[in-house]
């Protein structure tokens, strides 16, 4: 079976690249599982400092694969994992986000972005709503530009997602491995064990929000996937055409 998540390892940084191009890395469940898995590895693993979050093609992540979705339970898992996990997690973006892909950076502890780089919640134009992403979405991103993207689905680039907390900063006109150097170095020279309990301190708040906010979280994506609205909008999404609700 091919692997859906890349694995290299450099001076103790361990990079996970979501390797399934030909679906612009959907969140699909065996995606989802994969990730999951090399993460919890990652965890475990001494001789890993830090875990660097990438992608191959020119899409970050599309959001939910709507051929084979993972359960809301799965991927709520996943985002908490990479919260709780015990090494540093950064997100290097040189593509597009989208939907639930925008969740994979809020749980993120630092992600850089390249001037390619896009995002757009999706999900209110095939008829959901960003539930399971708003657990580390809403602790870290700036609450009225947040209501204005969610709401309308817009896309914007890289400056304005490092404007609004989304990412931690945008590589402008660096090349995104130059951006990307001094915070891995910092990461190299830091104690391993100081970075467990200091990643601990910066992500209380956001693990208050998967404690209290979870279960209902799961329910809401579950239901709101349910009904005819999101039936008709990934339909009209893999067709190709406007939803009816189009004005």
């Amino acid at each position: 079976m091919t692997s859906l998540i890349g694995r290299t390892r450099a001076r103790g940084v361990e990079t996970l690249s979501l390797d399934a191009p030909d679906t612009r890395n959907a969140l699909s469940r065996a995606l989802v599982a994969e990730l999951t898995d090399a993460l919890g590895q990652c965890g475990q693993d001494p001789g890993v400092r830090a875990v660097v979050l990438t992608h191959t093609g020119n899409t970050f992540c599309a959001g939910a694969d709507l051929r084979d979705p993972p359960p809301a339970e799965a991927f709520t898992g996943l985002l908490e994992g990479i919260v709780t996990l015990p090494k540093p997690v950064v997100a290097r973006v040189a593509g597009h986000v989208r939907a639930g892909g925008l969740g994979l950076l809020g749980a993120c502890d630092i992600a850089v972005a390249s001037a390619a780089a896009t995002f757009s919640f999706t999900e209110v134009r095939i008829g959901v709503a960003p539930a399971v992403i708003s657990l580390p979405l809403l602790p870290r991103v700036d609450p009225r530009a947040l209501a204005r993207y969610c709401l309308t689905g817009e896309t914007f680039g890289a400056a304005e997602a490092a404007r609004i907390g989304l990412v931690t900063g945008a590589a402008g006109d660096l090349d995104l491995d130059d951006a990307l150097a001094p915070v891995l170095d910092g990461l190299r020279r830091a104690a391993p064990g100081a970075l467990a309990r200091t990643k601990e301190l910066l992500t209380a708040t956001v693990l208050e929000a998967f404690a209290e906010d979870a279960g209902e979280m799961n329910r809401l994506s579950a239901s709101l996937f349910a009904q005819p609205d999101a039936r008709e909008g990934m339909t009209a999404f893999l067709e190709r055409r406007d939803p009816p609700w189009v004005l």
